[in-house]
């Protein structure tokens, strides 16, 4: 086990033996629960340390507070670094990551997270690959990172390929939240528990290392709104690029399109139109990480070839909200997307 004892990793992430259960709880309350590279590397030690320990049967994600299990990445730390013209930091950060997310989907023993409030970007990759999933009245998952001038990635583009009708296609280039009923339709999450039965589902899985109370306190979900707008979805989202989706939202000129278009205005277009590619050529495969190279091929190239550094700019550091992203919602050269999706040749994202 990492001896973090007496730093600062200490306090923003609790890895300890539960029982039977090795248990690893989210601790950056103020920031949401925000992933750090130092968080993500605790967490792969700990996986390699468990994974052959007789003495753990499971492995229980978990966080404090009540407003998120984790909300994202560090993103400032990226955007520092990045500014500068230091590129690797980031792409060393994404890479690390996503070999984190690997190893917890491919984990041998049952992987149980406990999912409140929100659970967004890195939340959906430590949440939502593991074996058994579990939301609540709270939880709120969404991929916001086009708004970023990201694509969802962590994963979660093999989670978005494999939704229902075009689901994919619509929370990727929306970032509509999910809530339980909706997560656990499109493919995010597995149970939904009132939050108040946690505690004791987690000592007794501690405790026995059976995953059975896990379904005994399962309940029906409250149907979502995206469940209702899903005829809705599968038709304005279905065309083969991001200037078919915007062509049909402004000719349908409904409310759904409306909100759709509005929420879409706010993304960078390059990162819209790389996530519908992205999507299309990952539908039906169930490999994470051919999901997570196609996702490094965009991350690797964001800072210096997409819009990553001014949508954190707009965002986050001087919160104009205003982001100049480099192309029009409907004029983004099929050259432009092909180009973040090129392979990397020897930086390849290798596993």
């Amino acid at each position: 086990m990492p001896n973090t004892s007496g730093s600062r990793l200490m306090i923003d992430i609790l890895i300890a033996k539960d029982g039977v259960a090795g248990r690893i709880t989210l601790n950056r309350v103020p920031s949401l629960n925000a992933l750090t590279y130092e968080m993500c590397n605790a967490i792969v030690v700990a996986l390699d340390i468990w994974q052959s320990d007789p003495e753990i049967a499971l492995v229980i994600f978990d966080a404090m507070g009540q407003k998120a299990f984790c909300a994202g990445g560090d993103i400032v730390e990226l955007y520092s670094t990045g500014h500068l013209g230091n590129f690797a930091y980031g792409q060393s950060f994404w890479r690390d990551e996503y070999r984190l997310n690997a190893k917890i989907k491919a984990f041998p023993k049952p992987v149980i997270s406990f999912m409140q409030g929100f659970i967004m970007g890195g939340g959906v990759g430590l949440g939502c690959h593991g074996s058994h999933r579990v939301v609540g009245d709270s939880s709120q998952i969404a991929m916001p990172e086009c708004g970023i001038g990201l694509v969802p990635d962590v994963g979660g583009s093999l989670i978005l390929a494999n939704a229902p009708g075009r689901l994919g296609e619509y929370l990727g280039t929306t970032a509509t939240r999910l809530n339980a009923g909706d997560a656990i339709m499109a493919g995010f999450a597995d149970h939904y528990i009132p939050e108040d039965k946690w505690p004791v589902l987690i000592e007794a899985l501690g405790e026995t290392g059976d995953c059975q109370p896990l379904f005994a306190a399962a309940q029906q979900p409250p149907e979502g709104p995206v469940t209702r707008d899903k005829d809705h979805i599968d038709r304005c989202f279905s065309g083969d690029a991001l200037a078919d989706i915007i062509n049909v939202l402004r000719s349908e000129g409904t409310p759904f399109s409306q909100s759709s278009l509005k929420a879409m205005r706010r993304n960078s277009p390059l990162s819209m139109a790389c996530e519908i590619q992205m999507v299309h050529r990952l539908r039906g495969t169930t490999d994470i990480r051919k999901a997570l190279e196609l996702e490094y091929r965009f991350t690797y190239r964001a800072m210096e070839h997409g819009d990553f550094l001014e949508g954190i700019r707009a965002a986050i550091i001087d919160k104009d909200c205003i982001p100049h992203w480099q192309h029009q919602i409907d004029e983004v050269p099929l050259v432009a997307v092909s180009r973040m999706l090129l392979p990397l040749g020897a930086a390849k994202l290798t596993f």
